[in-house]
């Protein structure tokens, strides 16, 4: 990983490309983020940044974590993320790192937690296929058979019901079609996870 931010999620619009074309993009608040930890190799084992997003109140914080955000001299904020980054040297506690670090045309990776749907049946879930709705079928919407007759037990990974969404989910190789350095504006073509208002992770992608 080269390079990361954190980010809201504001939601989904359409911009005019300079060819005319129409591109669907994801808006995302991408930082103020501040630096809260530069983790080295001498001290922690490993080397990583820490940044904090989005600004709260002191009264919102616990006691560890107020004390955090005073001894790196930083607001309090209410997303702390650790960051391994290949190259950490230019980084220092305090520094603000913006939405300007990405360019348009740049390929990223965003992270997020996807929407929760609650508790659901294999259809919604899995997409199985129903049953026969008409001529005295009785079984439309089940599961069906759940082991051999022989096994007289469920496998493991079978696919049943269960709760539903709100998983971590990334999406990969999106494209950055503009940057508003004014407002801190991310747009990338394309959807990524969560609900309108989510906490997002905007990294270079892997696989570009």
């Amino acid at each position: 990983m080269q390079k990361a931010i954190l980010g809201k999620k504001i939601g989904m619009t359409q911009v005019f490309a300079a060819t005319g074309e129409v591109v669907p993009v994801t808006v995302i608040e991408a930082g103020p983020c501040v630096v809260t930890q530069v983790k080295t190799k001498e001290t922690d084992g490993y080397e990583a940044i820490q940044v904090a997003f989005l600004p709260v109140k002191e009264s919102a914080l616990n006691k560890p974590k107020k004390g955090h955000f005073a001894r790196a001299g930083v607001k309090p904020h209410r997303f702390l993320r650790e960051f391994r980054l290949e190259s950490i040297a230019e980084y220092k506690t305090g520094q603000v790192v913006l939405a300007t670090i990405f360019a348009p045309g740049e390929a990223v990776d965003v992270t997020g937690i996807s929407k929760g749907r609650g508790f659901a049946g294999v259809i919604q879930r899995w997409g199985f296929s129903r049953g026969p709705m008409t001529h005295g079928s009785k079984y439309h919407r089940g599961v069906g058979s759940l082991s051999s007759r022989a096994g007289a037990r469920t496998f493991p990974g079978r696919k049943l019901p269960g709760q539903y969404g709100r998983a971590r989910r990334t999406v990969q190789n999106l494209q950055v079609v503009r940057v508003d350095l004014e407002r801190n504006l991310v747009l990338v073509k394309g959807s990524v996870p969560g609900p309108k208002g989510c906490l997002v992770t905007i990294k270079n992608s892997v696989k570009a």
